[in-house]
């Protein structure tokens, strides 16, 4: 799908913004660049796209700005070989990215209009390697064995311990967290040994993260 010249110039926006944060991950760049942004954002938001800003999308969630979502997956450090589990689809953005710098990933969500609709979404761009499921992501997934990367995209209040079972060995999760201050941050659990190791990162705008898949949406 190939963008135009508006696409282009916000593209090269982006890269300069990323750049300027030390990010110069050419990998990283040319999966945006094959991620058309504007099918990730409902028709109305549409100039909005590229946007630093979160976006309002369907089932009441929100799509992060597309700094956001290329800053996370820059620092997962994602390689070929990798497995990755993502929990909270949103509007499969961020699955899309991923998609084009691993072998494989796994998005879950409750609201199951959102996995259909990302699912569709992972077709128009050749995402055969993505797959998407509605469940409860509130412990992970269990018996999908243990994968290289798991990112979430909304918020806990305690650290996510049992996580640890369903990463390998040196792998690592990015998942944000509501601090008694008030902060919601991004923090990095690496895994080592049996436990994680915590890295408190920058602070983020995600939601808190619920429970139960949903019924009615």
């Amino acid at each position: 799908m190939e963008s135009g010249l508006g696409d282009k110039e916000e593209f090269a926006a982006l890269v300069m913004r990323l750049r300027s944060e030390g990010v110069s991950n050419a990998s990283l760049f040319n999966a945006i660049e094959q991620v058309p942004r504007g099918l990730f954002v409902p028709p109305t938001y549409a100039r909005e796209a590229w946007s630093r800003h979160s976006i309002p999308i369907e089932c009441g969630a929100f799509a992060e700005g597309v700094d956001l979502a290329a800053k996370v997956v820059h620092l997962l450090n994602l390689h070929p070989d990798h497995r990755v589990l993502e929990i909270g689809t949103g509007s499969g953005y961020t699955a899309s990215l991923m998609g084009k710098l691993c072998q494989r990933v796994l998005t879950v969500d409750r609201y199951r209009t959102l996995v259909e609709n990302a699912h569709g979404r992972f077709g128009k761009i050749g995402g055969g390697n993505i797959f998407s499921r509605q469940a409860d992501g509130m412990n992970g997934l269990p018996g999908e064995g243990t994968f290289d990367r798991i990112l979430v995209t909304a918020a806990f209040t305690t650290m996510p311990r049992i996580f640890a079972e369903q990463v390998v060995p040196g792998g690592e999760m990015l998942a944000p967290m509501n601090l008694e201050d008030g902060r919601c941050m991004m923090i990095r659990f690496t895994k080592v040994g049996v436990r994680f190791e915590r890295t408190e990162l920058f602070e983020v705008p995600y939601l808190p993260l619920e429970p139960h898949m949903a019924n009615a949406l």
